[in-house]
Protein backbone atom coordinates (compact mmCIF):
# COMPACT_ATOMS: atom_id res chain seq x y z
CA UNK A 1 0.00 0.00 0.00
CA UNK A 2 1.33 3.44 -0.93
CA UNK A 3 0.86 6.41 1.36
CA UNK A 4 0.04 9.81 -0.10
CA UNK A 5 0.14 13.16 1.68
CA UNK A 6 -1.05 15.16 -1.37
CA UNK A 7 -3.58 17.90 -0.73
CA UNK A 8 -3.89 17.21 3.03
CA UNK A 9 -4.42 20.58 4.70
CA UNK A 10 -3.24 22.42 1.57
CA UNK A 11 -3.74 26.18 1.53
CA UNK A 12 -2.41 28.39 -1.26
CA UNK A 13 -2.33 32.19 -1.31
CA UNK A 14 -1.71 34.60 -4.19
CA UNK A 15 1.11 37.11 -3.64
CA UNK A 16 2.84 39.71 -5.77
CA UNK A 17 6.22 38.16 -6.63
CA UNK A 18 9.79 39.22 -7.34
CA UNK A 19 11.76 36.57 -9.26
CA UNK A 20 10.03 33.44 -7.92
CA UNK A 21 10.16 30.07 -9.68
CA UNK A 22 7.55 27.31 -9.39
CA UNK A 23 8.67 24.47 -7.12
CA UNK A 24 11.03 26.59 -5.03
CA UNK A 25 10.62 27.86 -1.47
CA UNK A 26 10.07 31.57 -0.94
CA UNK A 27 10.03 34.24 1.76
CA UNK A 28 7.88 37.27 2.46
CA UNK A 29 9.78 40.22 1.01
CA UNK A 30 7.31 43.06 1.57
CA UNK A 31 3.64 43.80 2.08
CA UNK A 32 1.86 41.07 0.13
CA UNK A 33 5.07 40.14 -1.74
CA UNK A 34 7.28 37.07 -1.93
CA UNK A 35 10.79 36.53 -3.29
CA UNK A 36 13.24 33.63 -3.55
CA UNK A 37 15.00 32.67 -0.32
CA UNK A 38 18.69 33.20 0.32
CA UNK A 39 20.60 30.56 2.25
CA UNK A 40 19.49 30.53 5.89
CA UNK A 41 16.21 32.40 5.31
CA UNK A 42 13.02 31.28 7.00
CA UNK A 43 10.59 30.20 4.33
CA UNK A 44 6.91 31.11 4.12
CA UNK A 45 5.94 28.43 1.61
CA UNK A 46 6.45 26.72 -1.73
CA UNK A 47 5.74 28.50 -5.03
CA UNK A 48 3.16 26.51 -6.99
CA UNK A 49 2.64 28.73 -10.04
CA UNK A 50 3.92 32.03 -11.35
CA UNK A 51 1.87 34.16 -13.71
CA UNK A 52 3.25 37.57 -14.56
CA UNK A 53 3.87 39.55 -11.38
CA UNK A 54 1.94 37.11 -9.15
CA UNK A 55 2.60 33.72 -7.59
CA UNK A 56 0.41 31.08 -5.96
CA UNK A 57 2.25 29.99 -2.82
CA UNK A 58 1.38 26.94 -0.72
CA UNK A 59 1.58 28.15 2.89
CA UNK A 60 -0.02 25.19 4.71
CA UNK A 61 -0.35 21.44 4.32
CA UNK A 62 2.09 18.78 3.18
CA UNK A 63 4.50 19.87 0.44
CA UNK A 64 7.37 18.25 -1.40
CA UNK A 65 10.57 20.29 -1.24
CA UNK A 66 14.10 19.84 -2.54
CA UNK A 67 16.67 19.18 0.19
CA UNK A 68 20.38 19.81 0.51
CA UNK A 69 22.23 17.38 2.75
CA UNK A 70 20.71 14.75 5.02
CA UNK A 71 17.36 15.57 6.59
CA UNK A 72 15.93 13.41 9.38
CA UNK A 73 12.33 12.32 9.83
CA UNK A 74 10.19 13.84 12.56
CA UNK A 75 10.29 17.43 13.79
CA UNK A 76 13.35 19.10 12.29
CA UNK A 77 14.59 22.71 12.16
CA UNK A 78 14.84 23.68 8.50
CA UNK A 79 15.79 26.84 6.63
CA UNK A 80 16.26 27.74 2.97
CA UNK A 81 19.35 26.39 1.21
CA UNK A 82 19.61 29.34 -1.21
CA UNK A 83 18.92 27.22 -4.30
CA UNK A 84 15.16 26.77 -4.00
CA UNK A 85 15.13 24.01 -1.40
CA UNK A 86 15.70 23.49 2.32
CA UNK A 87 18.46 22.25 4.61
CA UNK A 88 18.99 21.62 8.30
CA UNK A 89 19.48 24.94 10.01
CA UNK A 90 18.27 27.59 12.37
CA UNK A 91 14.94 28.12 10.61
CA UNK A 92 11.75 26.92 12.18
CA UNK A 93 10.55 23.45 13.07
CA UNK A 94 8.74 21.38 10.42
CA UNK A 95 7.33 17.87 10.51
CA UNK A 96 9.25 15.77 7.95
CA UNK A 97 7.21 12.66 7.07
CA UNK A 98 9.16 11.29 4.10
CA UNK A 99 12.66 11.66 2.62
CA UNK A 100 13.74 10.40 -0.80
CA UNK A 101 17.54 10.55 -0.72
CA UNK A 102 17.84 9.44 -4.38
CA UNK A 103 15.59 12.25 -5.60
CA UNK A 104 16.89 14.78 -3.05
CA UNK A 105 13.38 15.59 -1.83
CA UNK A 106 11.34 15.50 1.35
CA UNK A 107 7.70 15.89 2.25
CA UNK A 108 7.18 18.43 5.04
CA UNK A 109 4.19 19.89 6.82
CA UNK A 110 4.22 23.65 6.29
Amino acid sequence: MNVSFEEIGRLAVTFAQEGCVAGQVCRVSGNGKVAPCASGDKLCGVVEHVRGNHAAVQVAGFAEVKVTGAVNLGYVNLCADGSGGVKNGAGREYLVVSVDENAGTAIIML
